[in-house]
């Protein structure tokens, strides 16, 4: 590659990059590392730079997945051991196989987002689009959306209507903070379940309380937690949306406590964060394709398969990264996993309401 813009002849006195001078013997600038060279770009030489600078770096991303997959660990030791050149940066192939992986997640996914700030009969012209194509009958109210006609005029109400739960603003001023949360919880509840209102402002007027930012917000999530409760799937898109973000801000904090755990190794915080991208590289691999397999197949083997050969991998490497007997890994290997389901289980809830109440 460059052989021709590389010859002798096209040498210069002083780098086009740095501006260091050069003497005929410098292939390439000293202080940079550019090729030396004065020959104006070609097109021959446009795509031989581009294609040197792939097969560079997939050479080493094929260098990095083989030794990722096969030798737990060693990845990890080479790299912070000084042996960089010849893998690829740890938090580079930890986003790239990330991409991966939620673009097949996506492909596999059956749901697409919902838009929930429209009007009913919107709404249900979307879901039943979603019915059609999904082969699934999805139900708010409890009624099947495949009926269109039974949910855009309002429910019958049998019982109490949402005038048994009417209060005055100067009521509810008096209240406590959790009492008037309940009682307007209730009141917006029935009141939308029977008018199916989506406008907050004109439902907070038509209930004759105060028109201020919080009033209609709470209006507006009793919607849309109401859609989501009545359409569990539609949640569980919701939150496989929030992965991405949840992944980036729990890997930090999963790292704190390994380095805890292993608060008597040689390695620091970063160090420790390295080996985590790197393993969390290989959950996205594996699980990327168990997906694929999933997708062909149709059932859930690649995945079970997935979660057993993950474990065993995630065990090795922790053993030949620390370099820890077999009883320490294992007990370690266990509070390790009860501190990252409870962390998941942590981060995953105060990412999705906290972005359930901002949405």
């Amino acid at each position: 590659m460059n052989s021709r813009r590389s010859l002798v002849k096209y040498r210069g006195e002083e780098c086009l990059n740095c501006g260091r001078s050069l003497e005929e013997e410098h292939k390439f600038c000293p202080n940079c590392g550019q090729l030396n060279s004065i020959k104006k770009l070609a097109l021959g030489d446009f795509f031989s730079e581009f294609f040197s600078g792939l097969f560079a770096y997939d050479s080493r991303f094929i260098r990095t997945m083989r030794i990722l997959l096969f030798k737990p660990g060693k990845i990890s030791k080479d790299y912070i051991q000084g042996k960089r050149m010849r893998y690829v940066n740890p938090y580079r192939f930890f986003l790239t196989t990330a991409i991966i992986f939620f673009l097949i997640y996506g492909y596999d996914n059956s749901f697409e987002g919902i838009n929930l700030n429209q009007e009913p009969e919107e709404l249900a012209k979307e879901l039943e689009k979603m019915n059609t194509e999904n082969n699934v009958d999805i139900e708010f109210e409890g009624i099947p959306f495949t009926k269109l006609d039974s949910i855009i005029p309002p429910k019958p109400v049998k019982n109490k209507t949402y005038h048994d739960y009417l209060v005055t603003q100067e009521q509810i001023d008096t209240m406590s903070i959790a009492d008037a949360f309940s009682t307007k919880i209730n009141l917006f509840d029935h009141y939308f379940k029977e008018t199916k209102n989506t406008v907050p402002v004109d439902a907070i007027k038509k209930l004759d309380l105060k028109n201020s930012a919080y009033n209609r917000w709470l209006y507006k999530k009793v919607i849309d937690f109401k859609l989501l409760r009545e359409n569990p799937q539609l949640f569980l898109n919701y939150l496989i949306g929030k992965l991405p973000f949840i992944i980036f801000i729990f890997l930090p904090i999963f790292t704190l406590f390994l380095s805890l755990i292993y608060i008597r190794s040689k390695y620091n915080y970063m160090e420790h964060l390295t080996f985590a991208f790197h393993t969390q590289s290989m959950f996205f691999i594996l699980y990327s394709v168990a997906l694929i397999i999933d997708i062909f197949t149709k059932n859930s083997y690649g995945v079970n398969i997935a979660n057993i050969i993950f474990i065993g991998y995630l065990y090795q490497g922790l053993r030949k990264f620390y370099a820890q007997g077999k009883f320490k890994t294992i007990v370690k290997f266990m509070i390790l996993n009860i501190i990252f389901f409870t962390l998941a289980i942590i981060v995953g809830l105060i990412s999705v309401f906290g972005s359930f109440a901002i949405f």
